[in-house]
């Protein structure tokens, strides 16, 4: 059996999921995506549970900031092992391994990169971007699947999909080419968001500017696009 609750200490506070297992002793880890969880036998209490979690406050809390830490001030990667990397709206850690074959991948909750010289700041970075690259086209994909139909009995022909690294916005499309270019960072926000951005972007076949048309299809579409759009901008928009 597995819940999830919060535990507060002062005014923070932990979530913490909790799965009832047989086991000995009450055991506490945290994952890749930084979240925390507590397994326990079913006779133990769950008040003892929670004072057990507010114990090891501190140790939950100082493992999370160092996960975070390796982020420096201005925001920018360093490519190390433990550092934290945003993929599909989760935090995984990065482990960083010198390797004669050089590659990225998603393995068991981490993202390796394999390379010759692990100082090779460079090297390390486009291996990753060629991995994020490889994901977004899937991710993307997989978006236009879920997105096209909704509006595509409107008379909007199926776009084709681009992707590139963009500085001020998520997305565009091009009446022309008849294409829409997505922010290769983009694939960091959950999948809710993407398809928010992708459906903004298929509306603009239908009505090019942002008038009171457009934001009324939008919402007839997608009632939650508000709130999308906000842990787009709130979330993820804040790292890059």
């Amino acid at each position: 059996m597995t819940n999830k609750n919060v535990t507060y200490i002062g005014e923070k506070s932990i979530e913490f999921e909790l799965q009832r297992k047989n086991v000995k002793n009450i055991n506490l880890r945290i994952r890749p995506d930084l979240s925390v969880v507590v397994s326990a036998n079913s006779r133990v209490p769950y008040d003892y549970i929670e004072r057990f979690v507010q114990e090891k406050s501190g140790w939950i809390l100082r493992k999370i900031e160092n996960f975070n830490g390796f982020q420096n001030a201005n925001g920018k990667k360093e490519y190390v092992s433990g550092e934290t990397i945003r993929y599909l709206g989760r935090q995984y850690r990065l482990r960083v391994r010198e390797s004669d074959k050089e590659d990225a991948k998603f393995y068991k909750g981490y993202i390796y990169i394999y390379v010759k010289d692990k100082n090779d700041y460079n090297r390390k970075e486009e291996l990753f971007y060629k991995w994020l690259q490889e994901k977004a086209e899937e991710a993307f994909h997989d978006s236009l699947v879920r997105m096209y139909p909704l509006i595509g009995k409107y008379g909007v022909k199926e776009p084709s999909i681009k992707i590139r690294r963009m500085k001020t916005r998520w997305g565009s499309c091009s009446q022309n080419s008849h294409s829409i270019t997505l922010n290769l960072d983009l694939v960091k926000a959950p999948k809710a968001c993407i398809d928010y951005v992708l459906l903004h972007e298929l509306i603009h076949f239908k009505y090019r500017n942002h008038n009171k048309q457009f934001y009324n299809f939008l919402t007839a579409l997608m009632p939650d696009w508000k709130e999308r759009k906000e842990i787009l901008d709130s979330e993820v928009g804040r790292e890059l």
